[in-house]
C-alpha cells in the first residue's frame, strides 16, 4: 500500500479480476499500478476485492456473490468510489452504479480524469475533452447529464426527440468541433516543427515515471516538470540540447502506460508526431520496477502502433541507484532463481547485453554514468548530423576531437 495522508484523499475500492488472460500474480500487479494511478488521482484505497472469473459478467462484470460483498463493504466504510481495472460496458457500469450506489470508475476513465487534471496548455485539454467526449458518447443514458443546458433549452429539442437523443446530438456536435480545432491546432504545430529547420531530432520515450522529464533536465539544464507520479508530463516540451559544440532538439513526450485508451491514443496522435518524426529515439526504461520488461513490451506495443518502432533507438536502463534484487541463500536448494534475482551484472549479460552500445545503465537523478550516456548520445547524433550536414565534417573537424574528449 502506499503511505498517504488520508486528509484531502478520497475513499476508493479497486476490483480486479484473475482469468485465463492474467494470473492471481498478474491480477495483483495490475491492482498496485491501479492504486497508483487512484493515488495520483487523488484517492486513497482502503480495500482491494479480486476473484478468479473465467468471463465477465455480462450484467455485473463480477459475480454476484461477490458483488454483494463489496457492496456491503462500501456501506460499512462509506466508500465515495469503487475503480474496475478492466474497461466496462456501458450496461455494467450502469447496473454497477444501482447495487452500490457509489461513483463507479473503470481504467479508462481513471486515466482520463488523470489527464483532465494534468493538461497545462490549451492543446492539451483540447485533446483530453476530445478523449472524454468520445469516451462518454455510449455511456450517455442514466448518468443524468442534461447537457442541453450548456447550451440553452429553446429551440435545441425537436419534434418528438428524447433529452438522451438531445445530450448525444450535442455531444456529437462537440466532437465535431473539437476535431477541427485540432486540426487547426495540428497545422500549426506540423509549421512549428517545420521552422525548427534540419537539426537533428531526438526524443525520450518509455512508460510513464520512469525518469523521463528529469533526464531531460540533466541534459537539457531545464526546469522541466518532474514528479513521482503517473503522467507527470502531457505537453511535449522540446529543448534544444548542446554536447561538445553539437547541437539537437531534444522532446520529452507523454509516457505510455498498459491498457492505454485507444481514445488518447488517437486524440494524442498530434503529441505522438514528435515521436514519428524523431531521428534518434531515447527508450528510457525504470529498471528498479520489477516488471520492467513487460513496461518495455508495452511501449514498442505503442511505438509499432504509431510506426516508429523501426527507428534508431538507444535502450536507457534509469533508476540504477533503487534496482535491489532478492537474494537466495547458499543453502537453499529448493528456490529457483528467476529474473527478480538478477543483478545489474546478470541483466548485462541477458537480452540486454545483445543491443551492445545501445543499453546504457544510469541514474538521471544522482546522475551516474552521465558522461557515458552523453557520448553515446553525441556519437549517434554526430552519425545523422554529419549524414544531414556532410560540410560540417570538413568545417568543423574539432568535433572528431571533442568525440576523444567525451
Amino acid at each position: 500500500m502506499l503511505e498517504k495522508k488520508t486528509l484531502d484523499y478520497e475513499k476508493v475500492v479497486l476490483i480486479g479480476v484473475v482469468n485465463q488472460e492474467q494470473d492471481e500474480e498478474k491480477c495483483k500487479e495490475y491492482l498496485d499500478e491501479l492504486e497508483f494511478l487512484a493515488y495520483t488521482a487523488g484517492g486513497e484505497v482502503i480495500e482491494r476485492f479480486w476473484q478468479k472469473i473465467d468471463t465477465p459478467n455480462p450484467k455485473t462484470f463480477i459475480g454476484t456473490g461477490k458483488m454483494e460483498d463489496v457492496r456491503a463493504f462500501v456501506k460499512t466504510h462509506d466508500i465515495g468510489t469503487v475503480i474496475f481495472d478492466d474497461e466496462l460496458s456501458p450496461a455494467q457500469q450502469k447496473n454497477i452504479e444501482k447495487i452500490l450506489r457509489c461513483k463507479i470508475l473503470d481504467r479508462t476513465s481513471l486515466i482520463l480524469d488523470i489527464f483532465a487534471q494534468r493538461a497545462q496548455t490549451s492543446y492539451a485539454r483540447t485533446q483530453v475533452e476530445l478523449a472524454q467526449y468520445q469516451y462518454l458518447l455510449p455511456r450517455l443514458a442514466g448518468l443524468w447529464t442534461h447537457l442541453e443546458r450548456q447550451r440553452g433549452g429553446i429551440g435545441m429539442r425537436g419534434p418528438g426527440e428524447t433529452e438522451i437523443e438531445t445530450d448525444r446530438r450535442i455531444v456529437r456536435d462537440r466532437i465535431a468541433l473539437l476535431k477541427k480545432k485540432l486540426e487547426k491546432i495540428d497545422k500549426q504545430m506540423a509549421t512549428q516543427r517545420g521552422n525548427r529547420g534540419s537539426l537533428v531530432r531526438v526524443a525520450l520515450v518509455g512508460y510513464t515515471n520512469v525518469g523521463k522529464s528529469t533526464l531531460m533536465n540533466v541534459l537539457s539544464k531545464s526546469e522541466v516538470f518532474a514528479e513521482n507520479k503517473l503522467f507527470a508530463t502531457l505537453d511535449t516540451t522540446v529543448r534544444k540540447v548542446v554536447i561538445g559544440n553539437l547541437p539537437f532538439l531534444l522532446s520529452d513526450t507523454v509516457g505510455f502506460i498498459r491498457k492505454l485508451p485507444t481514445q488518447l491514443v488517437e486524440s494524442f496522435k498530434s503529441t505522438l508526431d514528435e515521436v514519428r518524426e524523431a531521428d534518434l529515439l531515447l527508450h528510457v526504461v525504470d529498471i528498479s520496477h520489477p516488471n520492467f520488461e513487460e513496461h518495455v513490451a508495452s511501449v514498442n506495443k505503442v511505438l509499432d502502433e504509431i510506426e516508429s518502432a523501426d527507428k534508431p533507438t538507444i535502450m536507457v536502463f534509469n533508476k540504477i541507484d533503487a534496482y535491489e534484487h532478492e537474494s537466495i541463500d547458499e543453502d537453499d536448494l529448493v528456490t529457483e532463481k528467476t529474473a527478480k534475482h538478477f543483478t545489474l551484472k546478470e541483466w548485462k549479460n541477458t537480452w540486454m547485453g545483445k543491443i551492445g552500445d545501445y543499453a546504457l545503465f544510469i541514474s538521471a537523478l544522482n546522475k551516474e554514468n552521465m558522461e557515458e550516456f552523453r557520448k553515446r548520445v553525441y556519437q549517434e547524433v554526430r552519425k545523422i548530423h554529419i549524414t544531414r550536414f556532410p560540410y560540417n565534417h570538413f568545417l568543423y573537424p574539432e568535433y572528431d576531437e571533442m568525440e576523444k574528449d567525451l
